[in-house]
């Protein structure tokens, strides 16, 4: 993928929320919805390709530390943390949000939780995690792997897999189906944007929605003529 097209993409992303994205996925088939992964502020908005991270308990094979990782990381990434879910120690804090906010990096998705949630507010670097907690991971957590499969609230997510967040949560589209998912979800926007204009001119609801398809805008079987196809 060439950077003019990634760019293309990220543009595309951020255009859309991921609701819609949501719909898209679904009527792609994919399962790109990450449960339970909220931002720690209803204000962040991100999109951009994930450079993932993988922590797991310290004492196997060769230490690697908390965060060691972040010099190296490609300004415009989403930084993907995977904790297996863990809410009793942070895998992320203010010199890390400092870093990333000063490299320009998208933003920070982690399975697990974060502290210093002020400085991410402050500085309006969006994160999103599990829940927020003080108790530090050092000593209590080591890098196990970079740009590797993680998995992020039931979400595989792979190196360059594309991420966008809004006030509703994470969604996570495959690298190899962005085209496909972006379109779809711009179609879907259009439909839904038409549906409030025509309640806005005062046609009823149950009109508007029949008349643009919506209960079947996130079906597989849609096409874009407006009509679900026979099973």
């Amino acid at each position: 993928m060439t950077q003019d097209l990634s760019a293309s993409y990220i543009a595309r992303a951020l255009k859309l929320d991921c609701a819609a994205l949501s719909d898209a996925l679904d009527r792609a088939g994919i399962a790109g919805q990450c449960y339970k992964i909220a931002p720690c502020d209803r204000k962040f908005r991100m999109a951009g390709h994930a450079y993932t991270v993988l922590y797991r308990p310290p004492g196997v094979g060769e230490e690697g530390h908390v965060g060691d990782f972040i010099d190296d990381v490609p300004t415009g990434s989403v930084i993907v943390i995977d904790n297996r879910g863990r809410d009793d120690v942070g895998t992320w804090g203010n010199i890390l949000t400092e870093m990333a906010h000063q490299r320009k990096m998208a933003g920070t998705v982690i399975d697990g939780i974060n502290r210093d949630v002020a400085l991410c507010s402050e500085l309006n670097y969006p994160i999103y995690s599990r829940g927020n907690w003080m108790r530090t991971g050092k000593g209590r957590i080591q890098l196990a792997g970079l740009q590797v499969p993680v998995q992020i609230g039931g979400v595989t997510v792979y190196p360059g897999d594309l991420l966008r967040g809004d006030a509703d949560g994470v969604v996570v589209i495959p690298k190899s189906m962005q085209e496909t998912v972006l379109t779809y979800a711009e179609e879907i926007t259009a439909k839904e944007n038409a549906i409030r204009d025509r309640i806005r001119e005062g046609m009823r609801m149950d009109e508007a929605r029949s008349q643009h398809s919506y209960h079947h805008l996130q079906s597989p079987d849609y096409d874009p003529s407006g009509k679900k196809t026979a099973a």
